[in-house]
């Protein structure tokens, strides 16, 4: 009995105090609830302008200088005259505009006339510093600069996208230098500092090896890693763990080849060489397959080239009609390769052998003097000039490649300007070097950038 006439006291007692108050609670529930979503709202718009500090700290493996630092960090710092697109075609850059004339051997640049380096400097035509080789600069005005070549080279608009830079790498771009760690003659950290935004920081931590880089990141020294090819940390595979993030790409800068050596008197054989090549793997998990020497989305690439798609029995048909394969006996061949290629060795030796070509692998570490088969990699260039490569007279011909046709296709490739007809030229020089194969084009590699998840 006393316990219902306790429980009826405390309800009048709530009634009379909602009653009272209910004005008031009402409107304070109201406010509360304004409150909560202008904060939820105003936070997006209120954070950034506090100014923390955010510093990205990224590992990068390789060995750099001052004097030859990453092109990656080398666009956040300056400009060059002109950039180069994804299509390998040169855009305005710190030149507005430009003239060619004289039959490509004279460029007259229109520099941009509101340009600053970041010490507040306004940049004039007397800092640009190339410093080329039979090349006369002339500067008619702060604004222009003419540079008159020995010989006509129609690269050059592309070689002019190099950054300019003041004397200690003061340049153009959104970030510069703030601190800079050497070990030795070798970059061991570099800082950059935003110059829009001095809270905005980017550390790189440069590793010997990509095992180092990796083991930098889980222990936490650095909180990304660029440009990895190879995501197995431990035995397991980094792209699969819950806290990290991983964005895959392709590096269209390196094209991973098979090298042959034509001096050999068995790869001298045109038809071993595109038995090798026909008996390549169509895909590779490890990148872009790609059977030509150009980037595809290049200016000059074209379809309906020679691809040598798989086709063994092609291949085995080829090497019965060479005279170097006498009767039923096997081919051998040494067949060297840089580690990081050695996986994809194993998968090319396993398919040779299905030709009937036996291969030793040998692991090397860099470029060898000598080799039957090499599988390595070279980088591509950002214009389709490919001279250094395949002209029989260079010394970086590793091949040792000797074709008259492709020598002349190559010296007017680089010596016409006319865009239209330098795309035939180079169309002409993939077709031919196709069709006389020095090397076997794999893949351009896919490369993986992790980071850690926010929390």
């Amino acid at each position: 009995m006393i316990f219902w006439k306790r429980r009826r006291l405390l309800i009048w007692l709530f009634k009379a105090y909602i009653n009272k108050w209910r004005k008031t609670i009402f409107v304070s529930f109201l406010l509360g609830l304004l409150v909560f979503f202008l904060i939820r709202v105003g936070v997006n718009y209120i954070i950034p302008i506090i100014p923390f500090a955010q510093k990205d700290v990224i590992g990068v493996e390789g060995a750099y200088t001052v004097d030859n630092l990453p092109p990656f960090i080398l666009s956040k710092l300056s400009s060059g005259l002109t950039s180069v697109d994804s299509t390998q075609t040169p855009q305005p850059a710190i030149a507005k505009s430009w003239q060619v004339k004289n039959n490509g051997k004279t460029y007259i640049f229109t520099l941009n006339n509101n340009i600053y380096f970041n010490d507040g400097t306004k940049l004039t035509s007397n800092d640009i510093n190339y410093n080329f080789r039979d090349v006369t600069v002339e500067r008619p005005n702060p604004y222009s600069i003419v540079f008159t070549l020995k010989n006509n080279y129609a690269p050059f608009l592309v070689t002019v996208s190099k950054p300019i830079f003041k004397q200690g790498y003061i340049g153009t771009g959104d970030y510069k230098i703030s601190n800079l760690n050497l070990n030795g003659n070798f970059v061991e950290s570099i800082d950059l500092v935003s110059v829009k935004n001095g809270n905005k920081e980017i550390s790189y931590q440069f590793y010997p090896t990509e095992e180092s880089l990796k083991t930098a990141f889980m222990l936490g020294e650095v909180s990304q890693i660029y440009d990895i090819k190879d995501t197995i940390f431990d035995g397991k595979d980094m792209t699969k763990f819950v806290n990290l993030r991983a964005a895959k790409s392709t590096d269209y800068s390196l094209l991973v080849t098979i090298f042959y050596n034509l001096d050999d008197k068995d790869l001298s054989d045109k038809r071993i060489r595109e038995a090798l090549s026909y008996a390549i793997p169509d895909t590779f998990a490890q990148g872009k397959r790609n059977y030509g020497p150009f980037v595809p989305s290049s200016w000059v690439a074209k379809g309906g080239l020679t691809t040598y798609s798989q086709d063994l029995a092609h291949a085995k048909s080829l090497i019965k009609s060479s005279p170097s394969a006498s009767g039923s006996s096997h081919l051998s061949f040494e067949f060297k390769t840089l580690p990081q290629y050695l996986d994809v060795a194993k998968i090319i030796q396993s398919d040779w052998q299905q030709i009937g070509i036996n291969t030793k692998i040998v692991v090397v570490d860099t470029l060898p003097s000598n080799f039957q088969i090499f599988l390595g990699e070279f980088n591509v260039p950002q214009d389709p000039d490919q001279y250094m490569l395949w002209h029989s007279s260079q010394k970086y011909n590793i091949t040792d490649y000797k074709n008259l046709r492709i020598d002349k296709l190559l010296e007017d490739g680089r010596t016409t300007f006319d865009i239209n007809k330098r795309r035939s030229i180079y169309q002409d020089f993939q077709k031919y070097l196709l069709d006389d194969p020095p090397a076997t084009f794999l893949y351009f590699p896919y490369v993986y950038d992790i980071t850690r998840k926010p929390i």
